[in-house]
């Protein structure tokens, strides 16, 4: 029916993960498509296309549940640009867990030769049905050294069914931020290390909190299910069905208690990642600014920004209506650094005109400029206080 299976990280252009405007599938006899993006998912990096053919050659899912160590497998893809390559190995490792977190943290591991264009290729097992997806090498060197990973069949098939109907695909959410019980948390708790995971937060009005969730707790079981490295909380909630009703065994002061959580559904990653700055966080300069914006503010001002959420606001500890930019990182060898601007302080505005965005803040700045300015008086707000207007120069 023309609907094509890849990774998202083969159809996204940009430092942002931006979508790509155009897709060209090639056939092995040569013949080109140009395909529609029919939907993506970030988490599990898969993608669905669709091309204008009928009567194509087509591939089967496995159970990948039935893969086992020593398995025989075989990939086909392009590695390094070579068209139409065929690689074997067997399969190294089921249910891999390699330290991402979240609902998809789980590959099969094979030493299957794997390099870069074999991602979003299939992985067969020797009746010729699909068991993984091509996704990843770990690598000191960037080529293969067989430590190669795929995304299983089991845990592609539901995303791909859901891209397949236009439908977002849900993952569960309890709302706190969690850490593991290493060896001196452990030591600190009088609890055995590598058993369970530290509740560090927990969001107001989410899942958790209505499940009477607090901060100290140590939760050690999520729905019958161990919580331990190989198995953490985060993989056992995310692939939860939202609205189920779980059990949470937890250790809170020495005893053990059950509480019971709804699960929620996980909001957009771009969300979360508002909702977790942490100000007190020091960071350097990012090596890779998101855009064109982001690097012309980069440059000119030696600051990486990025805009204010609610969620930001409240983390920086200004009105959570705030409208503006919070600095994430303000470079030591700048101006805007030796005058003081750290991380958590929120440009309101630049030469009394409101900047939220990162493209508007760029424009400021590109107008001063023009104009034969070598500084921008911005408008500064930090915990605690008023906000105060500061000159701060631009880089030539």
């Amino acid at each position: 029916d023309g609907y094509i299976v890849t990774n998202n990280h083969v159809v996204t252009g940009g430092p942002r993960g931006e979508q790509v405007n155009q897709v060209t599938v090639t056939l092995t006899n040569g013949k080109e498509f140009q395909a529609k993006i029919v939907g993506r998912d970030v988490a599990s990096d898969l993608a669905l296309l669709k091309i204008d053919a009928t009567g194509m050659p087509f591939v089967k899912f496995g159970d990948s549940g039935k893969a086992r160590v020593g398995d025989w497998v075989v990939a086909i893809g392009n590695p390094l640009g070579l068209g139409s390559t065929v690689t074997a190995g067997i399969i190294s490792a089921v249910q891999r867990n390699i330290g991402n977190g979240g609902a998809y943290d789980r590959y099969i591991q094979t030493d299957t030769a794997i390099n870069r264009g074999n991602s979003g290729g299939p992985l067969f097992d020797l009746h010729g049905n699909v068991v993984g997806i091509n996704n990843m090498l770990i690598s000191p060197v960037g080529a293969n050294i067989g430590v190669n990973f795929a995304i299983p069949a089991d845990a592609a098939i539901p995303v791909i069914n859901a891209l397949r109907a236009g439908e977002r695909v849900e993952r569960g959410y309890l709302g706190i931020g969690i850490a593991p019980v290493g060896e001196d948390m452990a030591a600190a708790l009088g609890l055995p290390k590598d058993r369970g995971e530290f509740v560090q937060r927990v969001e107001d009005n989410q899942a958790a909190a209505k499940a009477g969730l607090k901060r100290g707790d140590v939760v050690t079981k999520v729905n019958g299910k161990d919580v331990t490295p190989s198995q953490t909380l985060s993989y056992i909630v995310a692939n939860t069905k939202p609205g189920t009703r779980i059990p949470l065994e937890v250790i809170r002061d020495g005893k053990t208690i059950t509480l019971y959580a709804v699960v929620a559904t996980r909001p957009p990653e771009e969300q979360l990642a508002g909702s977790n700055f942490d100000p007190e966080d020091e960071q350097a300069m990012p090596e890779d600014p998101k855009g064109t914006a982001d690097t012309t503010i980069q440059n000119t001002l030696g600051l990486a920004v990025q805009v204010v959420t609610p969620d930001i606001a409240r983390a920086v500890g200004v009105d959570a209506g705030t409208k503006g930019l919070v600095i994430g990182a303000a470079s030591a060898n700048s101006d805007a650094g030796r005058k003081g601007l750290r991380r958590g302080d929120v440009i309101l505005s630049v030469n009394r005109t409101p900047v939220t965005t990162s493209e508007g803040l760029a424009k400021a700045v590109a107008e001063a400029k023009k104009a034969g300015r070598d500084a921008v008086l911005m408008e500064i707000l930090r915990r605690g206080g008023p906000s105060a207007f500061i000159a701060i120069r631009i880089k030539p």
